[in-house]
């Protein structure tokens, strides 16, 4: 199901707040990952890919202007043949983001990158969950999402076989209604990086995907490069050889 409330969030002082830190953070992670296939999940209105050089880039979600419509649950694309995707907020929106991360697994390369979006139970986004919610649905996101903490999705991530190895904290201000609180609390985003990092009202994460017992099979040009090394040193080994004995 696609995400109520959001296309009108996104034009809010809060969403834009949220995203701007978010597609920083994204275009810098995105911008040298190289493959064939790049695929985004949820949120086709944001370009979450658009720093990305791979060729073939989708977006896929069950409505909206994307390239492929599909249930996140069951993606329809085959095994290992995908070497980026971007999860933005798609976890805490979806029933059972659990299988979600399952379908990702099984698409993704052996060393392919999810990159991860999402709020943060512990911070003042988080408190104010708890606060009445108004009914309007336009006015009730962010809110009523079923919000993931980083230590349980990364032990989901590494149940599957993933590799945490990038992860950041942002958007430290409260979730003010007005541009101007956002701009007068800029000096949060140091302060809480440095003072308290876990506390911010967004996080990322960047996996990769580990295959134990993987081999990497190096380039033809350096497989002949050391072919060729070898058969250089073959006479200095022989001789040494020669004199030992």
């Amino acid at each position: 199901m696609s995400i109520p409330g959001f296309q009108h969030w996104q034009h809010t002082p809060q969403g834009r707040y949220v995203l701007s830190w978010e597609q920083e953070r994204v275009d810098s992670l995105v911008a040298d990952v190289f493959g064939f296939h790049a695929l985004q999940l949820g949120l086709p209105d944001v370009d979450f890919l658009r720093e990305n050089r791979i060729p073939l880039r989708c977006k896929a979600d069950d409505e909206g202007a994307v390239q492929t419509l599909c249930d996140l649950h069951q993606l329809p694309f085959a095994n290992a043949s995908v070497d980026l995707v971007i999860l933005p907020h798609a976890l805490e929106f979806w029933d059972d983001p659990h299988q979600i991360l399952r379908e990702v697994e099984r698409i993704l390369i052996p060393e392919g990158q999810v990159i991860i979006t999402g709020f943060n139970p512990l911070s003042l986004w988080g408190l104010r969950r708890w606060l009445p919610r108004p009914t309007n649905p336009e006015a009730a996101f962010p809110w009523e999402g079923h919000y993931l903490s980083v230590l349980r999705l990364k032990d989901w991530l590494a149940l599957l076989g993933f590799e945490v190895d990038r992860g950041n904290f942002g958007c430290y201000a409260p979730p003010f209604t007005q541009d101007k609180w956002f701009h007068r609390c800029r000096f949060m985003e140091l302060a809480g990086d440095r003072w308290w990092g876990f506390a911010g009202g967004v996080y990322l994460l960047r996996a990769v995907k580990r295959v134990p017992g993987m081999r990497l099979i190096l380039p033809a040009w350096r497989n002949a490069r050391k072919r060729a090394k070898a058969k250089a040193l073959a006479p200095i080994a022989q001789n040494s050889t020669h004199k030992n004995i």
